[in-house]
């Protein structure tokens, strides 16, 4: 029996990767992202996240106003270092040109939208906030699950003086706002 050797990408440069490597590395997992230069690979997804997911993107795609779309499963690139993936975002439409881009720029990017899993909770609630603030992000929501699996969504909009997020509410029956654009979704 052959034993495949392990893929280079596994052992980093010691600068740590860089937001265009993620276009040129061969073989990667899906939904592979970059935080501080390293590769952060995602576990397999629940129940609660798919369908969370499924929903909030049907809504979202019946709410936003002209020259927006909602996307998922594609990178913002923050920076050299930094290119997560949120789980959902809402991007100018203008940035939809090239149907061969991998990545989208923050200026694109009205939303973000992560919902928690067990294994991302400490990048979901600390280190993507805090990188997607810092890109000027305007608007960033946090969906996780209550005692019973509904959805709660903690919305957040960015202070420009402090180029940090502001909590603006915690939703859990009904997820109702005006900015960044009207919006009315059942989360029971």
């Amino acid at each position: 029996m052959t034993i495949e050797p392990y893929p280079d990408w596994l052992r980093p440069p010691a600068e740590g990767y860089t937001a265009e490597d993620l276009d040129r590395l061969p073989d990667l997992p899906p939904h592979t992202e970059l935080l501080d230069g390293s590769l952060i690979f995602v576990s397999p997804q629940t129940l609660f996240h798919m369908s969370t997911l499924k929903r909030l993107e049907r809504a979202l795609d019946d709410a936003v106003p002209a020259g927006w779309r909602v996307w998922r499963e594609i990178t913002v690139r923050l920076n050299v270092r930094n290119r997560p993936e949120p789980d959902l975002l809402v991007v100018d439409e203008r940035a939809h040109s090239d149907s061969r881009r991998t990545s989208c720029e923050p200026g694109d990017v009205l939303l973000v939208i992560e919902v928690v899993s067990e294994e991302s909770r400490e990048r979901d609630r600390q280190v993507k906030p805090r990188k997607y603030a810092a890109a000027g992000i305007p608007h960033f929501w946090r969906v996780e699950g209550d005692e019973e699996g509904r959805p709660v969504v903690h919305t957040y909009e960015l202070d420009p003086a402090t180029q940090s997020y502001g909590l603006t509410g915690i939703h859990h029956k009904q997820l109702k706002l005006e900015r960044p654009f009207p919006v009315d979704i059942g989360l029971a």
